[in-house]
Protein backbone atom coordinates (compact mmCIF):
# COMPACT_ATOMS: atom_id res chain seq x y z
CA UNK A 1 0.00 0.00 0.00
CA UNK A 2 2.78 2.45 0.95
CA UNK A 3 4.60 1.57 -2.29
CA UNK A 4 1.56 2.52 -4.36
CA UNK A 5 1.16 5.83 -2.52
CA UNK A 6 4.84 6.64 -3.08
CA UNK A 7 4.64 5.88 -6.81
CA UNK A 8 1.52 8.00 -7.13
CA UNK A 9 3.12 10.98 -5.34
CA UNK A 10 6.23 10.85 -7.53
CA UNK A 11 4.17 10.59 -10.71
CA UNK A 12 2.04 13.59 -9.70
CA UNK A 13 5.14 15.70 -8.98
CA UNK A 14 6.61 14.91 -12.40
CA UNK A 15 3.29 15.65 -14.12
CA UNK A 16 3.08 18.97 -12.28
CA UNK A 17 6.54 19.91 -13.50
CA UNK A 18 5.68 19.27 -17.14
CA UNK A 19 2.12 20.64 -17.41
CA UNK A 20 3.26 23.59 -19.52
CA UNK A 21 5.89 21.68 -21.47
CA UNK A 22 4.75 22.72 -24.93
CA UNK A 23 3.24 26.10 -23.99
CA UNK A 24 4.82 29.30 -25.27
CA UNK A 25 6.48 31.49 -22.63
CA UNK A 26 4.35 34.53 -21.78
CA UNK A 27 5.24 38.07 -22.85
CA UNK A 28 6.64 39.54 -26.01
CA UNK A 29 10.00 40.91 -27.02
CA UNK A 30 9.99 44.69 -26.65
CA UNK A 31 12.44 47.41 -27.58
CA UNK A 32 16.15 47.35 -26.93
CA UNK A 33 15.88 48.22 -23.23
CA UNK A 34 12.47 46.72 -22.42
CA UNK A 35 11.90 43.63 -20.29
CA UNK A 36 13.03 40.45 -22.08
CA UNK A 37 11.27 37.11 -22.19
CA UNK A 38 13.04 33.78 -22.48
CA UNK A 39 12.61 30.13 -23.30
CA UNK A 40 12.56 28.36 -19.92
CA UNK A 41 11.40 24.84 -20.85
CA UNK A 42 13.72 22.26 -22.41
CA UNK A 43 13.92 18.52 -23.06
CA UNK A 44 16.94 16.29 -23.43
CA UNK A 45 18.07 12.78 -24.28
CA UNK A 46 21.33 11.10 -23.29
CA UNK A 47 23.24 7.86 -23.29
CA UNK A 48 26.33 6.65 -21.50
CA UNK A 49 27.93 4.09 -19.21
CA UNK A 50 26.42 2.57 -16.04
CA UNK A 51 28.93 1.19 -13.53
CA UNK A 52 29.06 0.02 -9.94
CA UNK A 53 32.29 2.02 -9.52
CA UNK A 54 31.94 5.60 -8.32
CA UNK A 55 34.31 8.34 -7.18
CA UNK A 56 33.10 7.62 -3.63
CA UNK A 57 34.10 3.90 -3.55
CA UNK A 58 36.42 2.90 -0.73
CA UNK A 59 38.51 -0.20 -0.28
CA UNK A 60 35.53 -2.27 0.80
CA UNK A 61 33.05 -3.16 -1.91
CA UNK A 62 30.53 -5.93 -2.49
CA UNK A 63 32.02 -6.87 -5.86
CA UNK A 64 35.64 -6.33 -6.75
CA UNK A 65 35.30 -5.72 -10.50
CA UNK A 66 32.77 -3.61 -12.35
CA UNK A 67 31.33 -4.60 -15.70
CA UNK A 68 30.24 -1.46 -17.56
CA UNK A 69 26.96 -1.37 -19.48
CA UNK A 70 25.12 1.06 -21.70
CA UNK A 71 22.64 3.33 -19.96
CA UNK A 72 20.09 5.68 -21.48
CA UNK A 73 17.71 8.37 -20.33
CA UNK A 74 15.87 11.62 -20.88
CA UNK A 75 14.78 14.70 -18.95
CA UNK A 76 12.30 17.56 -18.87
CA UNK A 77 13.56 20.82 -17.37
CA UNK A 78 12.07 24.12 -16.20
CA UNK A 79 14.59 26.97 -15.78
CA UNK A 80 13.41 29.09 -12.83
CA UNK A 81 16.38 31.47 -12.62
CA UNK A 82 19.39 31.95 -14.92
CA UNK A 83 21.40 29.77 -12.54
CA UNK A 84 18.71 27.40 -11.19
CA UNK A 85 16.51 24.83 -12.90
CA UNK A 86 14.22 21.98 -11.79
CA UNK A 87 14.62 18.79 -13.83
CA UNK A 88 12.67 15.54 -14.09
CA UNK A 89 15.16 12.74 -14.97
CA UNK A 90 14.41 9.29 -16.38
CA UNK A 91 17.02 6.48 -16.51
CA UNK A 92 17.22 2.85 -17.62
CA UNK A 93 19.86 0.17 -18.16
CA UNK A 94 21.87 -2.52 -16.33
CA UNK A 95 24.53 -2.46 -13.59
CA UNK A 96 26.85 -5.49 -13.28
CA UNK A 97 29.77 -6.62 -11.14
CA UNK A 98 32.13 -9.63 -10.83
CA UNK A 99 33.84 -11.46 -7.92
CA UNK A 100 31.80 -10.97 -4.77
CA UNK A 101 33.25 -10.21 -1.37
CA UNK A 102 34.25 -13.40 0.49
CA UNK A 103 35.80 -12.14 3.73
CA UNK A 104 39.18 -11.13 5.19
CA UNK A 105 42.36 -13.23 5.00
CA UNK A 106 45.00 -13.70 7.71
CA UNK A 107 46.72 -10.47 6.71
CA UNK A 108 43.53 -8.47 7.09
CA UNK A 109 43.01 -8.01 3.35
CA UNK A 110 39.67 -8.46 1.61
CA UNK A 111 39.21 -11.61 -0.45
CA UNK A 112 36.84 -12.07 -3.38
CA UNK A 113 35.18 -15.11 -4.88
CA UNK A 114 36.05 -15.99 -8.49
CA UNK A 115 33.18 -17.03 -10.72
CA UNK A 116 30.61 -14.97 -8.83
CA UNK A 117 28.67 -12.06 -10.32
CA UNK A 118 25.49 -10.02 -10.21
CA UNK A 119 23.30 -8.14 -12.65
CA UNK A 120 20.79 -5.47 -11.65
CA UNK A 121 18.35 -4.36 -14.31
CA UNK A 122 16.78 -0.91 -13.83
CA UNK A 123 13.28 -1.34 -15.20
CA UNK A 124 12.52 2.37 -14.67
CA UNK A 125 13.67 5.24 -12.53
CA UNK A 126 12.46 8.81 -12.14
CA UNK A 127 14.04 11.63 -10.14
CA UNK A 128 13.37 15.27 -9.44
CA UNK A 129 16.63 17.23 -9.27
CA UNK A 130 17.72 20.83 -8.83
CA UNK A 131 20.39 21.90 -11.35
CA UNK A 132 22.63 24.82 -10.37
CA UNK A 133 24.66 26.53 -13.11
CA UNK A 134 28.00 27.52 -11.59
CA UNK A 135 28.82 29.96 -14.40
CA UNK A 136 27.60 31.21 -17.74
CA UNK A 137 30.76 31.76 -19.73
CA UNK A 138 30.75 34.07 -22.73
CA UNK A 139 31.62 37.75 -23.16
CA UNK A 140 30.97 38.55 -26.80
CA UNK A 141 27.94 36.39 -27.58
CA UNK A 142 24.48 36.39 -25.97
CA UNK A 143 24.34 32.58 -26.25
CA UNK A 144 26.76 31.05 -23.70
CA UNK A 145 29.39 28.61 -24.96
CA UNK A 146 30.22 26.84 -21.67
CA UNK A 147 27.94 26.24 -18.66
CA UNK A 148 29.38 24.09 -15.82
CA UNK A 149 26.76 22.81 -13.37
CA UNK A 150 26.10 20.64 -10.30
CA UNK A 151 22.85 18.91 -9.40
CA UNK A 152 21.17 16.92 -6.62
CA UNK A 153 17.73 15.58 -5.92
CA UNK A 154 15.61 12.55 -4.98
CA UNK A 155 14.26 9.69 -7.04
CA UNK A 156 12.38 6.43 -7.09
CA UNK A 157 13.17 3.33 -9.11
CA UNK A 158 12.06 -0.20 -9.90
CA UNK A 159 15.02 -2.58 -10.22
CA UNK A 160 15.76 -6.28 -9.77
CA UNK A 161 19.04 -8.11 -9.09
CA UNK A 162 20.09 -11.63 -10.04
CA UNK A 163 23.30 -13.20 -8.67
CA UNK A 164 25.53 -16.16 -9.61
CA UNK A 165 27.58 -18.10 -7.05
CA UNK A 166 27.28 -15.32 -4.48
CA UNK A 167 26.93 -16.26 -0.81
CA UNK A 168 24.62 -14.19 1.35
CA UNK A 169 22.72 -13.15 -1.79
CA UNK A 170 19.07 -12.98 -2.64
CA UNK A 171 17.47 -13.00 -6.08
CA UNK A 172 14.57 -10.88 -4.97
CA UNK A 173 13.11 -9.89 -8.31
CA UNK A 174 12.03 -6.33 -9.05
CA UNK A 175 11.62 -4.01 -6.07
CA UNK A 176 10.95 -0.30 -5.74
CA UNK A 177 13.48 1.81 -3.87
CA UNK A 178 14.33 5.43 -3.15
CA UNK A 179 17.65 6.84 -4.31
CA UNK A 180 19.52 10.15 -4.18
CA UNK A 181 21.19 11.35 -7.41
CA UNK A 182 24.05 13.87 -7.27
CA UNK A 183 26.16 14.94 -10.20
CA UNK A 184 28.21 17.47 -12.07
CA UNK A 185 28.91 18.31 -15.68
CA UNK A 186 28.91 21.04 -18.24
CA UNK A 187 26.91 22.10 -21.26
CA UNK A 188 28.22 23.39 -24.56
CA UNK A 189 26.05 25.84 -26.51
CA UNK A 190 26.42 24.60 -30.08
CA UNK A 191 23.49 26.59 -31.51
CA UNK A 192 20.70 28.87 -30.31
CA UNK A 193 18.48 26.63 -28.17
CA UNK A 194 20.67 23.50 -28.57
CA UNK A 195 23.25 22.33 -26.01
CA UNK A 196 25.55 19.33 -25.79
CA UNK A 197 25.28 17.94 -22.23
CA UNK A 198 28.20 16.01 -20.66
CA UNK A 199 27.77 14.82 -17.07
CA UNK A 200 28.67 12.35 -14.37
CA UNK A 201 26.08 11.21 -11.79
CA UNK A 202 26.40 9.11 -8.65
CA UNK A 203 23.17 7.50 -7.43
CA UNK A 204 22.97 6.55 -3.73
CA UNK A 205 20.38 3.78 -3.37
CA UNK A 206 18.46 3.50 -0.12
CA UNK A 207 19.05 -0.28 0.03
CA UNK A 208 21.95 -2.68 0.66
CA UNK A 209 20.47 -5.24 -1.76
CA UNK A 210 20.55 -3.25 -5.01
CA UNK A 211 23.30 -5.66 -6.14
CA UNK A 212 21.61 -8.67 -4.48
CA UNK A 213 24.40 -8.94 -1.89
CA UNK A 214 23.53 -8.54 1.78
CA UNK A 215 26.36 -6.38 3.08
CA UNK A 216 24.97 -5.84 6.56
CA UNK A 217 23.15 -2.53 6.13
CA UNK A 218 25.63 -0.71 3.91
CA UNK A 219 23.71 1.11 1.16
CA UNK A 220 24.69 0.56 -2.47
CA UNK A 221 25.52 3.13 -5.15
CA UNK A 222 26.27 3.25 -8.87
CA UNK A 223 27.47 5.83 -11.39
CA UNK A 224 26.31 7.06 -14.77
CA UNK A 225 28.62 8.98 -17.13
CA UNK A 226 26.71 10.33 -20.08
CA UNK A 227 26.59 12.61 -23.11
CA UNK A 228 23.41 13.97 -24.68
CA UNK A 229 21.57 16.82 -26.35
CA UNK A 230 19.27 19.44 -24.82
CA UNK A 231 16.65 21.29 -26.90
CA UNK A 232 14.94 24.50 -25.75
CA UNK A 233 11.17 24.72 -26.32
CA UNK A 234 9.24 27.78 -27.42
CA UNK A 235 9.74 30.60 -29.90
CA UNK A 236 13.11 30.56 -31.66
CA UNK A 237 13.15 34.37 -31.46
CA UNK A 238 13.60 34.21 -27.68
CA UNK A 239 16.93 33.31 -26.03
CA UNK A 240 17.22 30.34 -23.70
CA UNK A 241 17.32 31.60 -20.10
CA UNK A 242 20.17 29.39 -18.83
CA UNK A 243 22.34 30.26 -21.87
CA UNK A 244 21.64 33.99 -21.88
CA UNK A 245 24.72 36.15 -21.23
CA UNK A 246 23.53 39.49 -19.81
CA UNK A 247 27.09 40.87 -19.97
CA UNK A 248 27.32 40.28 -23.71
CA UNK A 249 23.85 41.77 -24.19
CA UNK A 250 24.81 44.84 -22.14
CA UNK A 251 27.91 45.35 -24.29
CA UNK A 252 25.79 45.10 -27.43
CA UNK A 253 23.15 47.53 -26.13
CA UNK A 254 25.82 50.02 -24.97
CA UNK A 255 27.41 50.00 -28.42
CA UNK A 256 24.05 50.55 -30.13
CA UNK A 257 23.20 53.40 -27.76
CA UNK A 258 26.64 54.99 -28.27
CA UNK A 259 26.26 54.81 -32.06
CA UNK A 260 22.79 56.34 -31.84
CA UNK A 261 24.01 59.18 -29.62
CA UNK A 262 26.89 59.88 -32.01
CA UNK A 263 24.44 60.09 -34.92
CA UNK A 264 22.15 62.39 -32.92
CA UNK A 265 25.08 64.63 -31.94
CA UNK A 266 26.26 64.86 -35.53
CA UNK A 267 22.75 65.79 -36.68
CA UNK A 268 22.43 68.40 -33.90
CA UNK A 269 25.75 69.99 -34.88
CA UNK A 270 24.69 70.17 -38.52
CA UNK A 271 21.35 71.74 -37.54
CA UNK A 272 23.11 74.27 -35.27
CA UNK A 273 25.48 75.30 -38.08
CA UNK A 274 22.53 75.71 -40.44
CA UNK A 275 20.63 77.76 -37.82
CA UNK A 276 23.64 80.06 -37.29
CA UNK A 277 23.94 80.60 -41.01
CA UNK A 278 20.23 81.34 -41.33
CA UNK A 279 20.34 83.70 -38.32
CA UNK A 280 23.21 85.69 -39.82
CA UNK A 281 21.28 85.95 -43.07
CA UNK A 282 18.02 86.98 -41.36
CA UNK A 283 19.61 89.63 -39.15
CA UNK A 284 21.76 91.12 -41.91
CA UNK A 285 20.80 94.31 -43.79
CA UNK A 286 21.78 93.72 -47.42
CA UNK A 287 20.34 96.99 -48.75
CA UNK A 288 21.49 99.12 -45.77
CA UNK A 289 18.05 100.63 -45.22
CA UNK A 290 18.09 100.07 -41.46
CA UNK A 291 15.62 97.14 -41.56
CA UNK A 292 16.90 93.57 -41.04
CA UNK A 293 16.38 91.17 -43.95
CA UNK A 294 13.90 89.11 -41.90
CA UNK A 295 11.59 92.14 -41.50
CA UNK A 296 12.35 93.77 -44.86
CA UNK A 297 9.33 93.43 -47.18
CA UNK A 298 11.06 95.44 -49.96
CA UNK A 299 14.64 94.19 -50.26
CA UNK A 300 17.09 95.98 -52.55
CA UNK A 301 15.96 99.57 -51.92
CA UNK A 302 18.42 102.22 -53.07
CA UNK A 303 20.90 103.64 -50.59
CA UNK A 304 19.54 106.66 -48.68
CA UNK A 305 15.88 105.84 -49.35
CA UNK A 306 13.58 106.58 -46.42
CA UNK A 307 11.67 103.39 -45.62
CA UNK A 308 8.88 102.35 -43.30
CA UNK A 309 9.04 99.61 -40.65
CA UNK A 310 8.74 96.88 -43.28
CA UNK A 311 11.67 98.27 -45.34
CA UNK A 312 9.50 99.70 -48.14
CA UNK A 313 9.99 103.27 -49.46
CA UNK A 314 7.73 105.96 -47.99
CA UNK A 315 5.86 107.68 -50.81
CA UNK A 316 5.65 111.09 -49.08
CA UNK A 317 9.08 112.15 -47.96
CA UNK A 318 9.18 113.89 -44.66
CA UNK A 319 10.82 117.30 -44.44
CA UNK A 320 14.45 116.96 -43.55
CA UNK A 321 14.97 118.61 -40.22
CA UNK A 322 18.28 120.22 -39.62
CA UNK A 323 19.93 118.64 -36.68
CA UNK A 324 20.38 120.77 -33.62
CA UNK A 325 21.70 120.07 -30.19
CA UNK A 326 19.65 117.28 -28.65
CA UNK A 327 18.15 117.97 -25.23
CA UNK A 328 16.39 115.05 -23.57
CA UNK A 329 14.04 116.26 -20.82
CA UNK A 330 12.59 114.38 -17.87
CA UNK A 331 9.24 114.38 -19.65
CA UNK A 332 10.86 112.67 -22.64
CA UNK A 333 12.42 110.04 -20.40
CA UNK A 334 9.06 109.50 -18.70
CA UNK A 335 7.48 108.64 -22.10
CA UNK A 336 10.24 106.10 -22.75
CA UNK A 337 10.08 104.67 -19.21
CA UNK A 338 6.32 104.19 -19.55
CA UNK A 339 6.83 102.35 -22.85
CA UNK A 340 9.44 100.06 -21.27
CA UNK A 341 7.12 99.38 -18.35
CA UNK A 342 4.19 98.38 -20.59
CA UNK A 343 6.27 96.44 -23.14
CA UNK A 344 5.23 92.79 -23.49
CA UNK A 345 6.01 90.02 -26.00
CA UNK A 346 4.48 86.60 -26.65
CA UNK A 347 6.30 83.93 -24.64
CA UNK A 348 9.59 82.96 -26.31
CA UNK A 349 8.77 85.05 -29.42
CA UNK A 350 9.45 88.53 -30.87
CA UNK A 351 5.75 89.30 -31.37
CA UNK A 352 4.73 92.55 -29.57
CA UNK A 353 1.45 92.29 -27.70
CA UNK A 354 -1.27 94.79 -28.57
CA UNK A 355 -1.36 96.32 -25.07
CA UNK A 356 2.12 97.77 -25.73
CA UNK A 357 1.08 99.75 -28.82
CA UNK A 358 -0.26 102.84 -27.00
CA UNK A 359 2.96 103.71 -25.18
CA UNK A 360 5.11 102.75 -28.19
CA UNK A 361 3.05 105.16 -30.30
CA UNK A 362 4.00 107.91 -27.87
CA UNK A 363 7.68 107.01 -28.27
CA UNK A 364 7.31 107.12 -32.08
CA UNK A 365 5.64 110.54 -31.86
CA UNK A 366 8.45 111.79 -29.63
CA UNK A 367 11.09 110.60 -32.10
CA UNK A 368 9.29 112.33 -34.99
CA UNK A 369 8.68 115.53 -33.07
CA UNK A 370 12.15 116.05 -31.66
CA UNK A 371 14.18 114.06 -34.20
CA UNK A 372 15.74 112.02 -31.40
CA UNK A 373 17.96 109.03 -32.02
CA UNK A 374 17.08 105.83 -30.14
CA UNK A 375 19.14 102.83 -29.19
CA UNK A 376 17.21 99.61 -28.49
CA UNK A 377 19.11 96.96 -26.51
CA UNK A 378 17.49 93.54 -26.07
CA UNK A 379 18.46 91.36 -23.09
CA UNK A 380 17.46 87.89 -21.79
CA UNK A 381 18.15 85.71 -18.77
CA UNK A 382 20.48 82.71 -18.99
CA UNK A 383 17.71 80.12 -19.50
CA UNK A 384 18.26 78.20 -22.75
CA UNK A 385 21.22 78.16 -25.12
CA UNK A 386 23.41 81.19 -25.85
CA UNK A 387 22.54 81.09 -29.57
CA UNK A 388 18.80 81.08 -28.83
CA UNK A 389 19.03 83.96 -26.35
CA UNK A 390 21.15 86.12 -28.69
CA UNK A 391 18.71 85.55 -31.54
CA UNK A 392 15.63 86.26 -29.39
CA UNK A 393 17.06 89.48 -27.88
CA UNK A 394 18.08 90.77 -31.33
CA UNK A 395 14.72 89.89 -32.91
CA UNK A 396 12.76 91.66 -30.13
CA UNK A 397 14.82 94.83 -30.51
CA UNK A 398 14.32 94.68 -34.30
CA UNK A 399 10.56 94.14 -33.82
CA UNK A 400 10.28 97.32 -31.72
CA UNK A 401 12.31 99.25 -34.30
CA UNK A 402 10.06 97.98 -37.11
CA UNK A 403 6.96 99.06 -35.19
CA UNK A 404 8.32 102.55 -34.43
CA UNK A 405 9.33 103.02 -38.08
CA UNK A 406 5.84 101.90 -39.15
CA UNK A 407 4.50 104.76 -37.04
CA UNK A 408 6.66 107.29 -38.92
CA UNK A 409 9.96 107.22 -36.99
CA UNK A 410 13.16 107.59 -39.01
CA UNK A 411 14.70 104.10 -39.36
CA UNK A 412 18.19 105.53 -39.76
CA UNK A 413 17.96 107.07 -36.28
CA UNK A 414 17.06 103.80 -34.55
CA UNK A 415 19.68 101.23 -33.65
CA UNK A 416 18.59 97.72 -32.60
CA UNK A 417 21.06 95.42 -30.83
CA UNK A 418 20.69 92.10 -29.00
CA UNK A 419 22.97 91.15 -26.10
CA UNK A 420 21.30 87.92 -24.98
CA UNK A 421 22.21 87.03 -21.36
CA UNK A 422 25.58 88.82 -21.42
CA UNK A 423 24.55 92.02 -19.52
CA UNK A 424 22.38 90.95 -16.53
CA UNK A 425 21.21 93.57 -14.02
CA UNK A 426 20.17 90.96 -11.42
CA UNK A 427 21.01 87.40 -10.38
CA UNK A 428 19.78 84.63 -12.69
CA UNK A 429 19.54 82.27 -9.69
CA UNK A 430 16.07 83.54 -8.72
CA UNK A 431 12.82 83.88 -10.68
CA UNK A 432 12.64 87.59 -9.72
CA UNK A 433 16.18 88.19 -10.97
CA UNK A 434 15.54 86.37 -14.24
CA UNK A 435 12.39 88.49 -14.77
CA UNK A 436 14.43 91.69 -14.40
CA UNK A 437 17.03 90.43 -16.86
CA UNK A 438 14.39 89.81 -19.57
CA UNK A 439 14.11 93.42 -20.87
CA UNK A 440 14.54 95.84 -23.77
CA UNK A 441 16.31 99.10 -22.87
CA UNK A 442 15.45 102.39 -24.64
CA UNK A 443 18.17 105.02 -24.78
CA UNK A 444 17.36 108.48 -26.21
CA UNK A 445 20.18 110.66 -27.54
Amino acid sequence: MNSRITKTALALSLIGLSTQLFAQDSGTQGGRFSEKTFRTWSVGIHGGVLSQNTIFNGKERDFQTAKENIGYGAFIKKQILPSLGIQADFLGGKVEGLRSYAGVDANGDNTYLNGSSYQTKIDWSAALTAVYNIANININNENAVLIPYVKAGAGYMNAGATTTNVPLSANEGYKERWFVPVGAGFKLGVAKGINVDLGYDVNFVKSDKFDGFNSGGKNDKFSYGHIGLEFALGSKEKPQLQNYSSLANLRKQSKEESDELRRALSTAEQNAARDREQYAKDMGDDDNDGVANKFDKCPGTASGTVVDGSGCPIKVQREVIKETKVVVTEADRKVVDEAIKNLEFDLGKATIRAKSYTTLNKVAALLIEKNFSLKLAGHTDNTGSMALNLRLSKERAEAIKAYLVSQGANASRIEATGYGPNQPIASNKTAEGRQKNRRVEFTLY
